[in-house]
């Protein structure tokens, strides 16, 4: 699949190419569909699958939108981090607990409204925004720039972050040990 920028057609004609819309959109026919999964399943471990299969098409919607770094950190860090940590938990604490943990999904017709609303602001929301115009073509490699940016005035935060997640970490691990 090649970007939008290496096929050139979006900085000379102005236009998208077919086959992109065909690939975001079958990107997000498999989003929602394991966005679904991911909470109408019972086993938490076919879930925490259905979740990476969803961080994976979020990837590949960036790829399709010509962001090659976002779709290199979302499969590291989400599909590939999170993801692997999750299952350990998972299992770490079935072998506590000594059984299978079920998730019961309660509330699914209030989240169902809940949906239903968002979906129809966001519609309603892209029916009144005026027509885009043509993507300006992209000044050159922008992965650079935001590595800058994430160890130049944001390297504290990006800091932060990280101690926070550790800390989340541990504290998962000290409520899933076993009582002595």
């Amino acid at each position: 699949m090649t970007s939008l920028r290496e096929s050139g057609t979006v900085s000379d004609a102005g236009k998208i190419p077919a086959h992109f819309y065909g690939w975001f959109w079958g990107l997000a026919a498999v989003l929602l569909a394991s966005s679904l999964a991911v909470v109408l399943t019972r086993n938490l471990f076919h879930s925490v699958l259905y979740l990476a299969v969803a961080l994976i098409a979020t990837g590949g919607v960036f790829l399709v939108l010509d962001a090659a770094f976002l779709f290199g950190v979302q499969l590291l860090l989400y599909a590939g981090g999170v993801v692997t940590i999750v299952v350990f938990a998972i299992m770490l604490t079935e072998r506590l607990v000594g059984q299978t943990i079920r998730s019961a999904s309660r509330y699914l017709v209030n989240g169902a409204v809940i949906s239903a609303a968002v979906f129809v602001g966001i519609i309603g929301f892209l029916v009144q925004a005026p027509p885009g115009g043509a993507r300006p073509p992209l000044a050159g490699d922008l992965t650079v720039a935001l590595g800058r940016a994430l160890v130049g005035p944001f390297a504290l935060v990006v800091e932060l972050l990280g101690v926070l997640l550790v800390i989340a970490l541990l504290g998962a691990l000290y409520f899933a040990r076993s009582e002595p």
